[in-house]
């Protein structure tokens, strides 16, 4: 063995959190006592939201049971934890004076001086959070085409700004409807697609987009054909379509139209609720399709999240994404219930699936849950913050849920392995090691009982005890 290659194994088992030779239930010999375990705590009581709590060192103290991190073996790449910025949370955001503004978003996508938002969800023309209802075609034909002057307004200034301060965000793009002019019924509220005519024109709607955004100096990773494909109303922007067009369509003429165009942005299915695996099952299950779709998109307002199990098992080659989870005043439970419960039942439950990512819904809203587009949309959603009059704001629950992962596991992070002696129920955990080395643990305690435990890793162990009802961030 050389030189170089002595020493990149020794690298690999410095960074590695699994030792092959030293069984689990053998104590480690500790190598390091540099309280250099970093802990981010949260409480239900909310006497502790997000706040950075003393640092640890590595002992041999022993708990009522271990959480094992194995970094040899990984899961999906990270691309980011976010939410969406709508035209409602542009147009609140771009109205700040400049100064709020900036301290508002370097709280929200800064890693050092916020929570590192790394990953945002556009509308492509109006959802129902919008200022007026709009497409990027309203001309009649596709010639018409340009960004609207809604979105030059206040979309694009503050996505520019976000992007000044975190570069490396991730952006996925999804239109609520069609140009109306595309659609059976003449409106962007509600209806389906003409059918075939318009599938050209639909697909090129795509590729201008991308275009369109790359020429402003913006990259769309990925795109949705449709957000929530079956369900439409006409009390705002809506369209149906079924799995046997959204198929077609990607098959026959977006796919094709982006390789034409050397684009790269990811197609991204269904982006619907857990409820429905058939819809994107029967997609990937065509194989000329399949070869044109980079994975599926999840929401979480109806189903659970087995099914993402049901459609990995089935296509593990493809990605999993988690692109829609609003708040809102169906939320009954206390702000830190509700992000326990949005935290166990959508955000872990979908990383530990092997999505690689989790978006909010709105970024930002008013006190008075808008403005929206229509009154026929959602009325009492909630943002990750809520702006008030006077340009201050409040960090609601969605602020912290997202604030645990994406201050911590940063673009690129690998998804790796935990195991646990003694389980306790109640108990929820997600681990990670980033690009740098670093590791992260994520432990959700809401068994009823303040537990003592320890993590270990490789031939290093710290341990820790953690109050019922609260999640804790631990990276080293």
């Amino acid at each position: 063995m050389n030189r170089f290659s002595i020493f990149l194994f020794s690298v690999l088992v410095l960074l590695s959190c699994k030792d092959p030779v030293t069984p689990p239930d053998i104590e480690p010999v500790t190598i390091d006592t540099t309280k250099s375990v970093r802990v981010w705590l949260t409480t239900g009581n909310e006497a502790y939201k997000l706040e950075q709590r003393n640092s640890l060192e590595f002992s041999r103290e022993f708990g009522d049971f271990t959480i094992q991190i194995d970094t040899t073996t990984t899961y999906q790449r990270m691309d980011g934890f976010g939410a969406a910025l709508t035209g409602s949370s542009a147009f609140l955001l771009k109205n700040l004076p400049a100064h709020q503004r900036d301290s508002i978003l370097r709280d929200l996508f800064d890693p050092q001086k916020g929570i590192g938002i790394n990953y945002l969800r556009l509308t492509i023309g109006s959802s129902d959070f919008n200022i007026g209802i709009y497409s990027y075609a309203d001309g009649g034909t596709i010639e018409s085409f340009a960004i609207p002057e809604r979105d030059r307004i206040d979309l694009l200034p503050v996505l520019k700004e976000i992007l000044a301060i975190n570069p490396t965000i991730k952006i996925l793009a999804s239109p609520w409807s069609a140009p109306a002019w595309m659609k059976k019924n003449n409106s962007m509220l509600g209806g389906s697609l003409r059918g075939p005519e318009v599938y050209a024109d639909f697909a090129e709607y795509f590729v201008r987009y991308v275009k369109a955004f790359a020429s402003e100096g913006i990259t769309i990773d990925a795109i949705t054909l449709q957000n929530e494909p079956m369900h439409q109303t006409n009390g705002y922007p809506t369209m149906l379509m079924e799995w046997t067009e959204q198929n077609e369509i990607i098959r026959d003429y977006l796919g094709p139209a982006f390789k034409a165009n050397n684009l790269s942005t990811k197609i991204i299915i269904w982006d619907h609720n857990f409820d429905m695996s058939y819809y994107p099952m029967n997609i990937l299950n065509d194989p000329v399709t399949r070869t044109f779709v980079d994975g599926t998109g999840w929401h979480g307002y109806g189903g659970n999240a087995s099914a993402i199990d049901r459609v990995q098992e089935a296509h593990p080659d493809k990605n999993v994404y988690f692109t829609e989870q609003s708040g809102g005043g169906w939320n009954t439970d206390t702000p830190m219930g509700n992000m326990f419960y949005y935290m166990r039942e959508f955000l872990m439950a979908s990383v530990n699936r092997g999505s690689k990512n989790f978006i909010m819904w709105n970024l930002a809203l008013n006190p008075d849950h808008g403005p929206t587009t229509t009154s026929g949309g959602c009325q009492n959603c909630r943002g990750v913050i809520t702006i008030r009059p006077d340009g201050s704001y409040l960090r609601n629950e969605e602020y912290f849920l997202i604030g645990h992962f994406s201050k911590f596991v940063r673009l690129n992070a690998v998804r790796v392995e935990n195991s646990t002696t003694n389980p306790v129920g109640g108990i929820t955990v997600s681990s990670f090691m980033n690009t740098d080395g670093s590791k992260v643990v994520v432990v959700m305690n809401r068994s009823g009982n303040k537990l003592k435990y320890a993590v270990r890793c490789g031939d290093r162990k710290f341990a820790y005890e953690q109050y019922n009802e609260s999640v804790v961030t631990f990276r080293f």
